[in-house]
């Protein structure tokens, strides 16, 4: 019996691989095993290669793995393009209906299942990928009963028969491969698991969820690849707790609608990618000088122009810092896991309001849609703070002689008091136009350097997050430092505890808070290591040169990049570790 495998369903977009990973996934889920899925798919509703892999584990995992174990393919080509990740021995289940052959060179076992003629003998073609879950069960030593709630709870709607028949397909699938192998055939036999109940969700999910624990009621959107399953969450979700989803004509109507609504006293959010976020700088802008709160998701995918929609990349970075035109207090940070996706999303509710500034929250695509184990949220974490939002009840000075309200008041910090339209003697003047303490435009050149003063200094003490950079770095004389943001957290974890195997000293610095960079901590860390690997799905280096920008020790540095379309793998950034280490360079 084995402690942990990685399974792999591929054929042609639309033939079912989603549905097949989702609901072998699920029902894994549910008896407490750890899994980590990610999907590889083309931009384009059906047609083209797509594939699913999950890796299935009795121990917690945080990233896609290197091999694979079992293979299901439904066409050839999903044997040609992927066998070569099996490994010695591995396992190849094929549809009958296109004679399969294994490439030369692959040491794999090939079992031949007719998925689909098993699938129109129960009276739906369709459904051979239910067929594939049930032999793929029979290796895996998972009975088929296992699938029952999952599959009663996804087809319910279409009515028992149809049901009846996906249980029938798995049934059979599971019945045709224990004939062929027999019972001896133990190579991928799963441990039992802990039973324990977890959440199994993508990070998208994540983020929706706490968009609305975190008291959001309105999201206006655009939808684009790889964000708009936030959309999707929250038009099913959003209208139960009195809010709304409103999908406007592009981006530039969306981040406007967000920022409008905020300045309205309701927590708004929107989500885009690059492309959209290039279309919202001019507007993001305006939320910097209006000192009006502003969340804004950007998922990360491969650019420029519309470059790979469906494809994992990390080079939004030095765009989200600085593309905005002039000089705005922005707040830029980086969630690594499902669970941060979550609390990261409150957090950033509230820094937007304490801080009067736009803050945005950057994910990537592997982290996007790739599907986590989670444990189960601790909703007394949650805290909401509104800043210097003043409180409906409370009494405000009267206004005398047509003055207005001092909405943008020199303070010590920076942050203003901030009333809501309507509250009595809080009018105020608002424009995207430099102005004065009230809101009135004004070009006056010592009004103009102290407002941009007043504005930019309300991060320069840091700002309340609380984990501007995780750390997993336990030697105070390291070997190595490897660096990273966003989804390769978990790959890069891995890698460690491979060298740390090996008797290697490396530490792990992953950053979570992008702007204001978190300085101190970085120096501190790249101090006690010899060198410093900066991980990053980029061409550029962008995390590479942020770091020398704030901190220097440029000669420490080596950037280790992938651009290609795919996330990382632990043998990648294992592999690079251990050339930097023994030959000094990359």
């Amino acid at each position: 019996m084995v402690k942990q495998l990685s399974w792999k369903v591929g054929g042609q977009q639309g033939e079912g691989i989603d549905s097949a990973g989702e609901i072998l996934s699920s029902a894994l889920n549910r008896k407490g095993y750890y899994l980590y899925g990610y999907r590889h798919f083309s931009s384009r509703i059906k047609g083209g290669h797509s594939n699913t892999k999950i890796r299935i584990s009795i121990n917690p995992i945080r990233s896609i793995s290197d091999e694979l174990d079992i293979l299901v393919a439904f066409d050839q080509e999903t044997i040609d393009l992927n066998a070569h990740e099996l490994i010695q021995d591995g396992v190849i289940l094929a549809d009958a209906k296109f004679n399969p052959t294994v490439p030369e060179g692959v040491n794999a076992r090939l079992l031949v299942v007719p998925f689909t003629k098993i699938a129109e003998e129960i009276g739906m073609a369709q459904m051979k990928n239910m067929v594939a879950v049930g032999a793929s069960t029979a290796l895996l030593g998972i009975d088929a009963d296992s699938f029952k709630e999952v599959i009663e709870e996804r087809f319910a709607r279409k009515g028992q028969k149809v049901v009846d028949r996906n249980m029938e397909a798995i049934t059979r699938g599971a019945e045709y491969v224990r004939s062929e192998v027999g019972n001896s055939f133990t190579q991928f036999r799963l441990e039992s698991s802990d039973g324990k109940k977890r959440l199994y969700m993508i990070g998208n999910d994540a983020v929706a969820l706490g968009a609305i624990a975190a008291g959001a009621r309105l999201m206006a959107a655009y939808p684009i690849t790889p964000s708009s399953e936030i959309m999707e969450y929250l038009i099913k979700k959003l209208p139960e707790f009195g809010g709304t989803v409103v999908q406007t004509e592009d981006e530039i109507a969306a981040i406007t609608m967000t920022i409008g609504a905020n300045y309205g006293g309701v927590r708004a959010l929107t989500a885009s990618a690059g492309p959209g976020l290039s279309l919202m700088t001019e507007a993001i802008g305006l939320a910097g000088m209006t000192e009006t709160p502003a969340v804004i998701i950007n998922t990360q995918r491969g650019g420029p122009s519309t470059g790979l929609p469906t494809k994992q990349e990390q080079s939004d970075l030095l765009a989200m810092l600085y593309s905005t035109h002039g000089e705005i207090p922005k707040i830029v940070i980086a969630p690594s896991t499902a669970e941060e996706c979550f609390y990261d999303t409150i957090q950033a509710f509230n820094l937007a309001e304490e801080y009067q500034c736009p803050v945005i929250v950057l994910t990537d695509l592997a982290l996007a849609l790739g599907k986590q184990t989670v444990e189960p949220l601790d909703y007394d974490r949650i805290q909401i703070r509104r800043g210097k939002l003043v409180g409906w009840d409370e009494e405000l000075p009267k206004l005398e002689n047509s003055e207005l309200f001092p909405r943008y008041e020199f303070t010590e910090d920076g942050i203003s008091r901030r009333v809501l339209p309507g509250k009595k003697n809080g009018l105020h003047h608002v424009t995207g136009v430099e102005h004065d303490q009230t809101g009135r435009p004004s070009e006056n050149p010592v009004n103009r350097k102290k407002m941009m003063e007043k504005r930019l200094s309300k991060l320069k003490n840091g700002i309340d997050f609380d984990t501007p950079v995780y750390l997993d770095a336990a030697h105070e004389d390291a070997d190595l430092l490897i660096v990273g943001f966003c989804s390769t957290r978990g790959t890069i974890h891995e890698a460690k505890e491979r060298l740390e195997a090996e008797g290697l000293k490396v530490n792990h610095a992953h950053i979570r808070q992008l702007l204001p960079f978190p300085s101190d901590i970085m120096l501190e860390q790249m101090k006690k290591a010899k060198k410093v690997l900066v991980v990053e799905n980029n061409a550029t280096g962008q995390l590479t040169n942020l770091i020398k920008m704030n901190i220097g020790m440029a000669e420490k540095l080596v950037h280790f990049g992938k651009y290609d379309g795919n996330p990382f793998l632990p043998s990648e950034i294992y592999k690079q570790c251990k050339e930097l280490l023994v030959h000094g360079h990359i």
